[in-house]
């Protein structure tokens, strides 16, 4: 496989630089991975192709406002983008500055109310520095006082007050993520109900996302490539609500990629056994050829050109039907990205 084979076309101005008026506003391209069949319908109408007994799993992690604007104590201008938080008062964070800032270097930033936060940079992991919050500032506390909405690149703006709360999930709950799993937000706590009413069920897993998730891939030889780590977390009563969708016959459909990723990581570290209860870390990547354990469906947005996403997409829908698809979309004009239309395949 070629990085080229995963290559489309698409206008600059069908990129989604906002979201729209209403979640569930967007467009939904369907297909049928048996035969290739596209039908275009309105988010809502995802409610049609579901059925009773089928398992919708989520993704609930939380995003942070992990972008934060400063200077060096020097008087350079820094930005944090924060990568992990890995305690109340260190994260893991890369750092674009004129100049990189050496171990006890001082990053400054103030806020719109005029208050200081001091970090102190204690190292290098890698391609990521560490970096310690006063002792009287937990992270997430400073960060909602400090930190922007981390958009992604392809979103050429700054964050505005409506991003946070739309680029982030109406059941979001375990902070940690410095993209959005954008696939669940065109869901709505209306739609949510409509769809348990119908007799669907619904489960949570964890994946806290990364920035890696928009580093392109920069070798030709896709099976040369080597994802980044992310951290996951699957528990038993959801291992045990997926074995009983799959015995009375239903469908495990997961929303967005990362519950995909999720769900096949587990599924793999459980070996032999199957799928089992899983903390830690993950850095599956799934291709053209991946055998599916658990994924029958999947609601995901529209990803980019010759990357990790729509590589993963084409695994489960086969490539040359993807790449079809999207070309129609492109043709009527959908939204594209986070803040754009769905796809379902099912």
């Amino acid at each position: 496989m070629q990085l080229s084979d995963f290559h489309f076309d698409l206008p600059d101005e069908l990129i989604a630089h906002h979201p729209p008026q209403q979640r569930t506003g967007s467009r939904l391209l369907c297909l049928r991975r048996a035969d290739g069949l596209l039908e275009h319908r309105q988010f809502p109408d995802l409610l049609e192709y579901l059925q009773p007994g089928d398992l919708l799993v989520f993704n609930n992690t939380r995003v942070i406002p992990a972008r934060l604007l400063g200077h060096k104590a020097s008087g350079g201008r820094i930005e944090v983008m924060i990568e992990r938080v890995t305690s109340e008062h260190e994260v893991l964070a890369q750092v674009r500055a004129s100049k990189s800032p050496k171990p006890g270097t001082t990053l400054e930033f103030v806020n719109a109310a005029g208050e200081r936060l001091v970090l102190r940079v204690l190292g290098r992991e890698g391609e990521f520095y560490r970096l310690a919050f006063p002792a009287d500032r937990v992270v997430h506390e400073a960060l909602q006082s400090f930190g922007h909405v981390p958009l992604p690149p392809y979103i050429r703006r700054e964050d505005a007050l409506e991003d946070r709360e739309r680029y982030q999930t109406v059941y979001g709950t375990r902070p940690g993520a410095v993209a959005a799993p954008t696939a669940g937000l065109h869901f709505d706590d209306p739609l949510l109900a409509r769809i348990r009413e119908k007799g669907v069920e619904t489960a949570f897993v964890t994946l806290h996302v990364g920035s890696g998730t928009f580093a392109p891939i920069r070798v030709e030889n896709v099976l040369e490539h080597r994802m980044h780590q992310e951290r996951i977390e699957i528990d038993a009563a959801t291992c045990a609500q997926i074995r009983a969708c799959k015995a009375r016959g239903g469908r495990v459909i997961a929303v967005g990629t990362t519950s995909v990723r999720t769900l096949e990581s587990a599924a793999r570290f459980g070996g032999t056994a199957g799928l089992q209860p899983y903390s830690g870390e993950t850095d599956i990547f799934i291709y053209p050829g991946h055998q599916f354990a658990v994924v029958d469906a999947l609601v995901t947005n529209f990803h980019l050109s010759q990357s990790t996403l729509l590589m993963l997409v084409s695994a489960l829908a086969g490539r040359e039907r993807v790449l079809a698809a999207y070309e129609e979309a492109v043709r009527q004009r959908y939204r594209f990205f986070s803040y754009g239309d769905a796809m379902f395949l099912y």
